[in-house]
């Protein structure tokens, strides 16, 4: 997991895959968004950020009550799901 979080253009590429996966693997947005929130609550209380984008993520997640982290999931998605 380290690895993968190394550095964040790895990280969106990662996650990129998997929204890919779960797209073909027919889960709807609403899903892959809940997993999504899912994984950045993983992050954020598992792993030490490795650098400033993720220390960023991780402050603005800390500091967001439950539907602001489902947004900031959301968006994680769009952004790594745009191309």
């Amino acid at each position: 997991m380290a690895t993968v979080l190394k550095v964040f253009d790895k990280w969106k590429e990662f996650l990129a895959e998997r929204v890919s996966q779960a797209g073909h693997a027919g889960m709807s947005e609403e899903t892959i968004s809940k997993l999504a929130f899912q994984i950045g609550e993983f992050l954020a209380n598992k792993v030490d950020p490795e650098n400033e984008q993720e220390r960023v993520l991780k402050e603005l997640w800390d500091a967001g009550d439950e539907q602001e982290k489902l947004t900031i999931a959301r968006l994680m998605v769009k952004l790594v799901d745009k191309g």
